[in-house]
């Protein structure tokens, strides 16, 4: 990859921070393809802004264009995402920028993709115009972490989401379901939902809360992730929620699981549980992400482990910490695979 030859301006990263947190609205709504933030300026005015449509399309470069028309004429297009290079669905990206006369594009990263993979910043570079790349790289291959993932390892991004008690457990009992965090902790659950494109949980957290899996915060119900039930035998009784929401059962090892959803298109996979699926998924060293949230209280010895006998310490060995947030009550943790 050729990266930017000259300093990156404080113009240049405040512009592509932009077009990151554009690109990051359309989590969980574009697979098979990435979450791609634009953004059009000239002589620091802006002219257009886009991020990837639901279902992919339209590109983000599309809808900033198209915001921008004839203004686009010697501007700079800032792209979380290399431009893409070949016909699909739509002609290339690349290709429409060179007809629109955009002077100068700055991108985050090369796109991986075979079907691309420098190909589009050539376009560009052939046509005249100016390419840097590599400014908001980090932040762009955080954002875009499901389809880079898909890309190079045919398998989703894999996100576990536990709640914990203080003493590290998720119910009260065998088939009790249990309140562990709060309404805040709640919210963000259905938030990170929203911005995944699929969810999958094990039968036995289905036959002991008939989860919904659905996103329930207002004005993003029809965000909700598609539901997948992972079991080595069982089938999905049929008056649950979820076999109400056409949930598909999987079976198989994690790897295999993985590659399916891979092929199927999947950018982002949520893990909500139960204990022995995030045992599953971690001894595997399948996730990439651990969003843990715990909670002040104590539900005892009779609790059920979180983990199915994997110590917490141990499980998060291969794992750093990214984040940290206090919700309400509760303290959310998110980790990040070490590479």
């Amino acid at each position: 990859m050729r990266t930017t030859a000259r300093p990156v301006t404080t113009e240049d990263a405040r512009w592509m921070d932009h077009a990151l947190r554009l690109g990051r609205r359309a989590l969980g709504t574009t697979a098979e393809n990435p979450n791609v933030g634009c953004v059009i300026v000239r002589e620091g005015r802006l002219l257009g802004v886009g991020w990837t449509q639901p279902g992919g399309r339209p590109h983000a470069e599309t809808v900033a264009l198209a915001m921008a028309g004839e203004a686009a004429r010697g501007a700079t297009a800032y792209v979380t995402l290399e431009p893409c290079a070949h016909h699909g669905k739509t002609g290339p990206c690349a290709e429409a920028l060179v007809a629109a006369g955009i002077a100068r594009v700055v991108t985050a990263l090369q796109d991986p993709d075979p079907r691309v993979s420098g190909g589009g910043h050539a376009i560009l570079r052939r046509a005249g115009i100016a390419v840097e790349t590599g400014i908001g790289m980090e932040q762009a291959r955080r954002d875009m972490a499901g389809f880079l993932t898909r890309v190079t390892k045919a398998r989703p991004q894999v996100i576990l989401k536990m709640a914990l008690s203080a003493d590290h457990k998720i119910a009260g009992g065998v088939g009790q379901r249990t309140a562990i965090s709060g309404a805040e902790a709640k919210a963000r659950v259905h938030l990170l939902r929203a911005q995944c494109d699929a969810i999958l949980v094990g039968l036995g957290t289905v036959l002991a809360d008939d989860p919904e899996l659905t996103c329930r915060l207002v004005g993003l119900e029809h965000r909700s992730p598609i539901p997948f039930v992972m079991s080595r035998s069982g089938d999905l009784p049929p008056g649950s929620r979820l076999a109400q929401r056409g949930a598909e059962v999987l079976r198989g090892s994690v790897a295999e699981v993985l590659a399916g959803l891979g092929r199927r298109g999947i950018n982002r996979l949520m893990v909500e549980g139960g204990a022995r699926v995030a045992r599953s998924f971690l001894e595997a060293r399948a996730v990439d992400q651990f969003h843990l949230i715990r909670a002040g209280g104590t539900l005892g010895p009779q609790g059920v482990d979180a983990l199915a006998g994997l110590t917490l310490d141990k499980a998060l060995q291969p794992f750093a910490v990214l984040e940290q947030e206090k919700l309400g009550s509760d303290l959310l943790t998110v980790y990040e695979a070490r590479e």
